[in-house]
């Protein structure tokens, strides 16, 4: 029994857990098989990444899992599992790589839910000397090889349907905001007390110690994301720079070349136009750790080595895509931990 009189819920190796299970399992592998077949025959080259690295990543609002290397002498050096596998990708691309893909797990901290876990599959695929267009092509391709692998001609998520065979629809996050959200925000832009005053108007909750950026995600997750990818997949392109990290500017310098991928209100991946000025890039990570530390009362060190190698890297378009979140809409699963083989222990939200 649970603290709370109920009973417990059987673990997911529970021979009528698993079996419920193993057809959604047996669909990741074939989705899987398709996605190497898809990348062999582009001639992309299959790489692995350590990790462990000297920084998990230098996002404000993700968290990272650290660990103690023991030398051989006895000296110990702190280093983090990746949260993704990106500044090992981009150092490859420095050394001379033009088309390299990975898979493999990757580890975020205090991210548990329906559609998150510590410790999840991350997708992702670089292309040197091309423009991060193509990699909505690529998308498209992977959603519809989803849903052959998996025998379905819908992706579902909690009854929202989205037909993966369909165009993409794409979308400026600017036309999102008036269109979803009734808000300019080409008129807000970097103005905290103008975005303060639209997100209260519509009825969300404002806190003093919100940010611009804290203001743009909570319209963003609250009264965006649920919207779109409902019938068809959707392309939300052209994020504030602010909201890009590792981005480059597009056209208009106030806005990067990033686009997020939904499909049933979820999102799917996230890809940039690869920023490769170093200066630029060390500037923008040690603004994000400064809000980090604002928030969480903690940041984390900033990858020397792979601002050496962003020197060097040519220009490029990258992308992460979930994988497990591509399986679970393709099999109709409600919950991430239904499509992973071997969960995590612990409670889930």
């Amino acid at each position: 029994m649970t603290n709370k009189g109920q009973p417990a819920a059987s673990p997911w190796w529970d021979a009528g857990v698993y079996g419920d299970r193993r057809p959604r399992l047996q669909a990741r592998g074939r989705i899987r098989a398709g996605v190497r077949a898809f990348f062999d025959a582009q001639g992309f080259e299959e790489v692995e990444t350590a990790a462990l690295q000297a920084s998990p990543g230098n996002e404000a609002h993700i968290g990272g899992f650290s660990t103690a290397l023991v030398t051989p002498e006895g000296g110990r050096q702190t280093l983090y599992l990746h949260s993704s596998p990106e500044f090992a990708c981009k150092k490859l691309l420095a050394a001379g790589e033009t088309r390299i893909w990975t898979m493999g797990h990757v580890f975020r901290n205090g991210e548990r839910g329906p559609l998150h876990h510590p410790e999840f599959t991350m997708l992702e695929w670089y292309r040197a000397g091309e423009t991060y267009d193509v990699l909505i092509a690529d998308c498209a391709a992977l959603l519809a090889l989803a849903a052959r692998a998996a025998g379905v001609s819908e992706l579902v998520w909690r009854d929202v349907v989205c037909d993966p065979f369909a165009p993409f629809e794409r979308l400026s996050v600017s036309e999102a905001f008036t269109r979803h959200a009734g808000i300019s925000l080409e008129a807000t832009l970097g103005d905290r007390a103008a975005l303060a005053f639209e997100a209260s108007r519509i009825g969300l909750r404002v806190s003093e110690d919100d940010s611009w950026s804290d203001l743009f995600s909570k319209i963003l997750s609250d009264r965006i994301e649920p919207r779109l990818g409902l019938g068809r997949p959707c392309v939300l392109d052209l994020y504030p720079v602010s909201e890009a990290a590792l981005a480059r500017p597009a056209r208009d310098p106030r806005f990067a070349e990033r686009f997020e991928l939904y499909a049933c209100g979820v999102e799917l991946a996230n890809a940039f136009g690869e920023l490769t000025d170093a200066a630029e890039q060390r500037r923008r990570f040690e603004m994000e750790m400064a809000e980090r530390l604002r928030i969480y009362g903690e940041d984390f060190p900033i990858d020397e080595d792979f601002l050496a190698a962003l020197s060097h890297m040519p220009e490029a378009s990258g992308i992460a895509l979930g994988f497990d979140r591509l399986v679970m809409l393709a099999t109709g699963a409600r919950r991430i931990e239904d499509v992973l083989w071997t969960p995590v222990p612990g409670v889930s939200a």
